[in-house]
């Protein structure tokens, strides 16, 4: 469990990594309060942002335990709303501030700057979502996740000292800016982390692909449009086990409508580790709502009847690996996983999303993030973010290019997954 007890004994980790960084000092050589810049764009009930930085002021359930942060939020930049001159009835974020004594930041520079002219935080906690943005021309909704990166390594490089950052969700629409972002960490020598809760959460039943093993096929279901990053972030937990670690993607193909269904015909992706996904879902529709009647869904032809708008991203990676990534909505309201692995057969489970407000599946991530803030090292590898942030947007190439394959030598990404497995235990 991350306790004060624990994040004290940080200290001994500090000194390894302070060695390989000249800007980065850790609280954990101290007992005072880290102090967290907290910047984003929607402060309001049931938003990550409210979720998240929430955390780090009350605390969050964790191992069994209830987990108070040695953490103080020192400041906070909202973004305004574009158009709108003052803020909504539903932010919270002029309440919080006052309850908790946080200073409200007019930019970006002033929250890390806090009121001065050097950097004044420990850490940095980034959270874009939501709100009025533009899209590009091929419908990407231009989230300034990036932006808030630039302008945060801007102050970084000014004051000669760099935090530990975390960016929630993909790190930008563009994999050219996410590999800028990464680039950028490793210049100037700070940790990065990004990315998804989902990888984090409870598995029904506990189970991971053995590290180094041959994988020769992974189905991942997604059950809700605008998901697709969460279901592909959870995927990639699991695919960079395989023997060898990760080495990239090779090519990815968007289908869409009757084209997802002629691929299983065709043999593109299987529906006997689709059947073994689905196994592990205890919320499926269409029948099973009606009467009770449980259903092999993947082999019984109803997938059709239930999913108005399916669609399959369909990766290639370099080593030979095969991965579809089924958006089924009206099938089915769990997030499920299957691979076909050589001497073990099917490993599938699901990815378990507990209900509002206590979301606890993302207090995993932010024991995660905690842990960063303190030791100055990522808890897990910030290009698994990166890769996933270009699946996707190869993916809405593929779509734009009238769903073709699209080849993808920019995301020959390589790392090392942790050799532990990182999800919550029962």
């Amino acid at each position: 469990m991350l306790t004060r007890r624990r994040v004290l004994g940080y200290s001994a980790l500090a000194p390894a990594v302070l060695a390989q960084n000249r800007f980065f000092t850790s609280p954990a050589q101290s007992q005072a309060a880290l102090r967290l810049a907290v910047i984003g764009n929607s402060y309001v009930y049931g938003s990550n942002l409210q979720i998240m930085a929430d955390r780090f002021l009350v605390g969050y359930p964790h191992e069994g335990d209830w987990h108070v942060p040695n953490v103080k939020i020192v400041s906070l930049y909202v973004e305004p709303k574009p158009g709108a001159a003052h803020r909504t009835a539903a932010d919270l974020s002029a309440g919080r501030a006052k309850e908790f004594g946080i200073r409200q930041c007019r930019n970006i520079p002033d929250a890390l700057r806090c009121g001065g002219d050097q950097l004044a935080v420990d850490a940095v906690l980034s959270v874009v979502e939501q709100g009025d943005y533009p899209r590009n021309h091929k419908g990407q909704i231009l989230y300034p996740r990036y932006d808030f990166f630039e302008q945060c390594s801007q102050v970084f490089a000014e004051d000669k000292r760099a935090v530990p950052y975390f960016n929630h969700d993909s790190l930008s629409f563009s994999f050219h800016r996410a590999k800028s972002m990464v680039d950028a960490s490793e210049r100037l020598k700070f940790p990065l982390m990004a990315g998804s809760s989902l990888p984090f959460t409870w598995r029904l039943p506990e189970t991971d692909i053995p590290l180094g093993a041959r994988i020769q096929e992974a189905i991942m279901v997604c059950p809700f449009d605008g998901m697709e990053f969460d279901a592909l972030e959870a995927m990639q937990c699991m695919l960079e086990r395989r023997r060898g670690g990760e080495t990239g993607v090779k090519a990815v193909q968007l289908l869409e409508g009757d084209d997802v269904w002629s691929a299983a015909e065709s043999g593109r992706w299987s529906k006997a580790v689709l059947s073994s996904a689905m196994s592990r879902s205890d919320a499926p529709l269409g029948l099973t709502l009606l009467d009770g009647r449980m259903q092999d869904m993947a082999t019984s032809g109803v997938l059709p009847q239930l999913v108005k708008d399916p669609a399959a991203y369909c990766i290639e990676y370099i080593d030979g690996t095969r991965a579809t990534l089924l958006k089924l909505d009206g099938a089915d309201r769990n997030f499920t996983f299957s691979a076909s692995v050589p001497e073990h057969g099917f490993i599938a489970t699901q990815f378990f999303r507990a209900p509002v407000p206590n979301v606890n599946y993302s207090a995993q991530l932010t024991a995660k993030i905690e842990q960063m803030f303190f030791t100055g090292a990522a808890s897990y590898p910030v290009r698994r973010t990166l890769l996933t942030t270009g699946i996707l947007e190869a993916a809405v190439n593929s779509r734009n290019r009238f769903n073709q394959r699209v080849e993808t030598p920019q995301l020959a990404v390589k790392y090392q997954p942790p050799s532990e497995s990182q999800y919550a235990r029962t």
